[in-house]
């Protein structure tokens, strides 16, 4: 009799406690192959914004390789990730719990373009957005760019793998694959992508916002998100991160040679916290020569 009373004792013990154990990890979308490095930045903000807010979570990376739509999915349904980052729509916003601050300053909706190695270079005379109508730009079937590209009346061919875009750019499917400035020079320098370069021409440029989401009740750890990087703002930690991450690449880009086409965002949320100026770079900060 005591030990089947130890027995169940120990079983409510265990019942008890792993829900609290699983409470501790914090679940992200593992990248794919060979791209394990694209998230180092992420990771790096993710982790400081847990310190910040006292957590004791510890990041964990799902069980499978993700591309995003999947991993969206996965935060929608609450299963497998507890957080994935995401540049944001309305639809993305109806669906999850973002967590309005943008961790890229606004950069990701400053475009610069992959193009194929030629001797001529398709994006060299544009320069105006009706001159882009005339090339087509590659992108992600389900990505927010695309429809934004396509609403300004630039053509647009689509694929459902991310990597199979750099590919079809090679083999001449579309004539340019415009890239965040922050994460196209690491594109470019994959050895696989030895065919491609950076074009050093143009610069198009959208209102947008690049936020961890959450799933949509998970208000606690939406809240603990928000304060952690709320404080490392504060305190200067997270400028501090972002220039050692992506310093080298706003250098690099050369923003002020660049001829600048402005696109609309019809899929900018209107919560989109833009009258807070200290959360975004400036279009003077960047643009000075």
């Amino acid at each position: 009799m005591r030990t089947v009373l130890r027995f169940h004792i120990l079983l409510l013990l265990l019942l008890a406690v792993s829900p609290l154990q699983a409470a501790e990890h914090l679940r992200y979308p593992r990248p794919l192959p060979g791209l394990e490095h694209r998230n180092d930045y992420i990771l790096a903000l993710l982790q400081l914004a847990l310190d910040k807010a006292g957590s004791s979570r510890q990041l964990l990376p799902s069980d499978h390789h993700m591309e995003q739509s999947r991993a969206l999915r996965e935060l929608q349904q609450n299963r497998s990730v507890d957080v994935v980052w995401s540049m944001t729509s309305n639809e993305r916003e109806a669906q999850l719990r973002p967590i309005r601050f943008p961790l890229d300053k606004g950069l990701l909706g400053w475009r610069l373009a992959l193009v194929k190695k030629q001797a001529r270079q398709p994006l060299a005379a544009v320069d105006d957005l009706q001159d882009l109508t005339q090339l087509r730009a590659g992108q992600g079937h389900d990505w927010p760019d695309t429809q934004i590209l396509s609403e300004n009346g630039l053509p647009v061919v689509t694929s459902a793998s991310y990597p199979s875009l750099f590919r079809m750019l090679e083999a001449g499917r579309f004539e340019y694959f415009p890239r965040s400035l922050l994460e196209i020079w690491e594109e470019a320098d994959q050895p696989q992508n030895s065919a491609l370069q950076v074009d050093p021409n143009l610069l198009l440029l959208y209102p947008t916002a690049f936020y961890f989401f959450v799933a949509p009740d998970n208000q606690t750890l939406a809240e603990e998100l928000q304060q952690g990087l709320e404080k490392a703002r504060a305190d200067g930690s997270f400028d501090q991160l972002f220039l050692n991450y992506h310093g080298e690449a706003l250098k690099r880009a050369r923003l002020s040679e660049r001829h600048l086409i402005e696109l609309r965002n019809p899929l900018l949320p209107k919560a989109t916290p833009l009258q807070r100026k200290e959360l975004w770079l400036s279009r003077e900060q960047l643009l000075k020569p």
